[in-house]
C-alpha cells in the first residue's frame, strides 16, 4: 500500500467551503508564522466559521467514526485536551475527562472514547480516545497502544503495566470495523518538560510513530504547557511570535520526526472557569487540522483493499 500522505488539507466534498477558513486568520501552517510582520488575531467570526464547519462535517459514508489516538507522557495533558475540546464544541467549561497534569502517576487507567454531542442531539464523528500514560519505566504498554491503533482494543480495557492485552481477554476485539480502527495518531508532548524526556521514553514514542507510519496512520503533535514552559509569552496569541515557542516546536520535531507545520502549541482549559476567544481559535484550529487528517487518511484507506 502507498504511503499515505499526513498533509492537513481541507476537503471539499462535504460542509462549507474550507479555503475561506484557511485564507483567513487561522494559521495553516507553521513556515512563515513566526517572521518579524506576522500576526495571529482572532475574531468571533473566525471561531464561529470554523464551528460551522465542524458541526457541518459528515464523512463519506454515513456512520462512519473517525477516531483519534491520544499518546503521549503522563501528565502531558492528554485528558485535559480533551476537556478543553469538548468545551469548544460545547460552548463552556467541561470536566468530563479526570485530568491532574502535574500527578507523576497516569490519572487514565482505562481506554476510554470520547464522543461530542452537537446541540441537535447528533453526535460529531470524531472520536477521541484517552489513554493510560507512557512513562520510562511504566505506564501503558506499547504493545497495547499498537493493538489500539488497529482497532483491537475495546472500551473500558484497563491497562495493565506488568502485561498486554491478550487474544482471549474480553476487551479484546477480534474483529474491528473502520470506524474500530484509529484514523490519526497525535502524540500530546508537554513543552514545560520536553527538553527533559529521558531517552528510553522518546523511544517508546518513536516506536508507537514507527508502527502507525507502517499502517499509514498519519500522525501529529499537540505541544501542551506553552504558557507553564514560557510564562513571558502572556496572552496566547502571542504563540506565533514567541521565538521560544518556535525553538521548542523545533525540538519537538527532532524528536518525534513530525513536520513543523503537523506541531500544534495550545494552552489547554485547566485553571479557566471561563471560556476564552482566543484560547478557543488555538484549539479549534488545531480539531480542524485533526479532522483533515483523519477524512484524508479515511478517503485514502478506502480506496485500497482492507490489508489488516
Amino acid at each position: 500500500m502507498p504511503a499515505v500522505s499526513q498533509k492537513c488539507r481541507p476537503d471539499a466534498r462535504s460542509g462549507p467551503d474550507p479555503s475561506a477558513i484557511y485564507g483567513r486568520t487561522f494559521i495553516s501552517t507553521f513556515t512563515s508564522t513566526f517572521t518579524s510582520t506576522s500576526t495571529f488575531t482572532s475574531t468571533s467570526i473566525d471561531n464561529k466559521e470554523v464551528l460551522q464547519y465542524l458541526n457541518e462535517y459528515k464523512p463519506p459514508t454515513e456512520g462512519q467514526l473517525l477516531r483519534v489516538l491520544l499518546c503521549g507522557p503522563v501528565g502531558a495533558g492528554k485528558s485535559s485536551l480533551i476537556n478543553s475540546v469538548l468545551s469548544v464544541l460545547r460552548g463552556r467549561i467541561y470536566r468530563q475527562a479526570l485530568a491532574v497534569d502535574t500527578s507523576s502517576d497516569s490519572v487514565t487507567k482505562e481506554y476510554t472514547s470520547y464522543r461530542i454531542k452537537k446541540d441537535d442531539g447528533s453526535f460529531y464523528p470524531l472520536v477521541f480516545n484517552d489513554i493510560m500514560g507512557l512513562s520510562k519505566e511504566g505506564g501503558v504498554l506499547v504493545e497495547d497502544i499498537k493493538l489500539a491503533l488497529k482497532g483491537h482494543v475495546k472500551d473500558g480495557y484497563r491497562f495493565n503495566p506488568r502485561g498486554e492485552l491478550s487474544e482471549d481477554d474480553r476487551h479484546y476485539n477480534n474483529f474491528p470495523t473502520s470506524s474500530d480502527r484509529v484514523h490519526l495518531l497525535v502524540f500530546v508532548v508537554p513543552a514545560d518538560t520536553l527538553s527533559l524526556m529521558e531517552d528510553q521514553l522518546v523511544q517508546k514514542l518513536r516506536n508507537i510513530k514507527g508502527e502507525a507510519s507502517r499502517l499509514n496512520i498519519p500522525q501529529l503533535a499537540v505541544l501542551t504547557k506553552i504558557d507553564v514552559a514560557f510564562p513571558e509569552v502572556k496572552d496566547v496569541k502571542d504563540n506565533y511570535k514567541s521565538r521560544n515557542v518556535k525553538v521548542m516546536m523545533e525540538k519537538c520535531s527532532a524528536k518525534m520526526a513530525i513536520r513543523m507545520n503537523c506541531i500544534f502549541p495550545v494552552r489547554n482549559y485547566c485553571e479557566e472557569i471561563d471560556m476564552s476567544d482566543d484560547m478557543d481559535s488555538l484549539i479549534l484550529s488545531t480539531i480542524k487540522h485533526i479532522l483533515h487528517c483523519a477524512d484524508d487518511f479515511l478517503a485514502f484507506t478506502q480506496k485500497e483493499p482492507d490489508s489488516s
